[in-house]
């Protein structure tokens, strides 16, 4: 996956077909989107409860036109977006973990993560995928914070987030949903980082 090179000044490189494993006990493992992930993704994105949980609307698209988009971001990704696939340990894809809008100006970037396999749900899957992709974005970019939103009402991310040390810093009120504002800013990991 190749990044424009506005991405490269925030530090998002390619991981040139590496993967990201977390600390000791980890159970996954980061590695970048592929085609393979079309049907996973599709799935997941069509599935009316995770779509629920993610305060988006269902996809109703057909695959084959879902493909094609799919092909074309894989081939040609955003600039300012940087996803990865949550796999375990064996290989199987459960989920992604995706920094977007990455603002290289305030040094910050948002966070989203799904774990759309439900058999891996609530065994630590998701927390494993979060503080790998924080630790790989503060030791390898020049990002000061991370930040994310999340449903009010979605306690089991929450716990998940703040599992990973974010804290709460606002909430917001969009197309009639109410989101809690989380942020972990660079000082607060390198101090628990060093602390563990």
């Amino acid at each position: 996956m190749k990044l424009r090179k506005s991405t490269t000044l925030a530090g998002f490189k390619s991981l040139k077909g590496n993967i990201l494993q977390g600390r000791t006990g980890s159970k996954i493992k980061l590695r970048e989107k592929k085609l393979g992930d079309v049907r996973n993704d599709y799935r997941w994105q069509s599935d009316a409860e995770l779509a629920k949980l993610d305060a988006a609307p269902t996809l109703i698209m057909p695959f084959s036109i879902y493909l094609l988009d799919y092909a074309t971001e894989i081939h040609r990704p955003k600039f300012n977006k940087y996803p990865l696939a949550v796999e375990t340990l064996e290989g199987r894809h459960i989920g992604n973990c995706t920094c977007y809008d990455i603002d290289e100006k305030k040094y910050e970037a948002q966070l989203g993560i799904i774990i759309g396999d439900r058999d891996y749900w609530d065994k630590g899957y998701g927390a494993d995928a979060v503080s790998t992709m924080v630790d790989h974005v503060f030791l390898t970019t020049s990002l000061h914070r991370l930040y994310l939103k999340t449903l009010e009402s979605n306690l089991r991310a929450q716990k998940c987030f703040q599992k990973c040390g974010f804290t709460p810093c606002g909430d917001l009120n969009r197309n009639g949903n109410h989101f809690l504002l989380m942020e972990l800013k660079r000082e607060q990991w390198e101090k628990e980082r060093n602390t563990s």
